[in-house]
């Protein structure tokens, strides 16, 4: 980790934020340029913070900041207004990593401290205006019901199917904003009402191989959040705990309809590969990693079914995000593979001995 300028050169931090830039792409062809306005006040308003804070102990600012206000801002919905988001950002940096002694020490994931503390703090500000995607932001915003008014989540499952046909075809974003749940189709491309970065699924998987295969993210805590989400999701159905959905009258071809919904739907594939992955505030024993993403997905996947809140992955990260040292202390070293010892020269021969002297 080398010092130049402003920032400490991380290369691991840049391949993530690299990994990230399709789906900011992405982003502004359905939202438009607001999300370059969104992104700049949280990249202006992070760095600053940090650069605040790391004078004071004569550091430059990590790279790692790059990455905390890219996922900031890819979790905001496009109409938040930005104030909020500053004030986010802003919380983010100084209560999730500055205040724990900066980059490497802080126990909370800095991008998902931020973006609960501000879905707890306006939560009516965050879920009541949303926008239809459209080409650079021409769907519109539309208003939503803050207390008993669907979010662009909440229309995709619970009451809003009666069956699971819905989810067989394509649905336009106007209908959707309208109250018209999403098609699997919509939720397989991201064209469909949501957060920033959440959307465009494909993209996701994509950036989750490019950071698998440069060794970026660690492929155990994605499988394991994954794993995770999908086994309670599946759970819930069987066991007839979700609402307007009953098991006995839904066929097999629709209850993996049901799952895949409820696994591309929401931010759960965004926050599997880009924050359950983050090696600060998770785990380092092989085993302790496997049950920390298994926490994440189900806790997760609880929490959006059962609680008054639309979205439970930032509750997920950050319950599991408390536990992560004690499971290191229950799961033991892995065991390093021994060293081979070389075998001992065999002694010359008396003759080539006397024959090299």
């Amino acid at each position: 980790m080398a010092k130049t300028g402003l920032f400490q050169k991380q290369d691991v931090m840049r391949r993530v934020v690299y990994s990230l830039i399709p789906i900011f792409i992405f982003s502004i062809l359905m939202y438009g340029w607001r999300v370059l306005t969104i992104t700049t006040v949280v990249f202006v308003f992070g760095i600053l913070s940090e650069y605040i804070m790391e004078r004071g102990r004569k550091k430059k600012v990590s790279e790692a900041v790059l990455v905390t206000c890219a996922l900031f801002a890819l979790s905001l919905p496009p109409m938040v207004p930005l104030w909020i988001a500053a004030v986010g950002i802003v919380f983010a940096v100084i209560i999730g990593k500055e205040v724990f002694g900066g980059f490497g020490r802080n126990i909370f994931n800095p991008a998902i401290t931020g973006r609960l503390f501000v879905y707890i703090s306006f939560p009516l500000a965050l879920q009541q205006t949303w926008m239809a995607p459209g080409w650079f932001g021409t769907g519109g915003a539309y208003m939503v019901d803050g207390v008993s008014g669907p979010t662009p989540l909440q229309h995709v499952y619970g009451g809003a199917y009666a069956a699971l046909e819905g989810l067989r075809g394509w649905v336009a974003p106007s209908a959707i904003a309208a109250g018209e749940a999403p098609g699997l189709l919509n939720l397989l491309t991201g064209i469909r009402p949501g957060s920033l970065g959440e959307g465009p699924v494909i993209l996701i998987v994509l950036a989750a191989v490019y950071l698998i295969v440069t060794k970026t993210a660690n492929w155990k805590l994605i499988v394991a959040t994954f794993a995770g989400a999908t086994v309670t999701a599946a759970g819930f159905f069987l066991g007839g705990l979700i609402p307007g959905l009953s098991p006995a009258s839904t066929s097999f071809l629709d209850f993996l309809l049901y799952v895949a919904m409820y696994l591309m739907s929401g931010s759960i594939l965004f926050v599997t590969v880009f924050m359950a992955t983050d090696p600060i505030s998770g785990p380092n024993k092989p085993g302790a990693q496997w049950v920390y993403g298994f926490m994440i997905g189900a806790v997760s996947m609880t929490v959006r079914t059962f609680s008054g809140f639309p979205e439970g992955t930032s509750f997920g990260v950050m319950f599991a995000n408390t536990f992560s040292p004690l499971l290191d202390e229950w799961f033991p070293k892995p065991k390093k593979k021994a060293k081979k010892k070389a075998a001992p020269a065999k002694a010359k021969p008396a003759a080539a001995q006397g024959a090299a002297t």
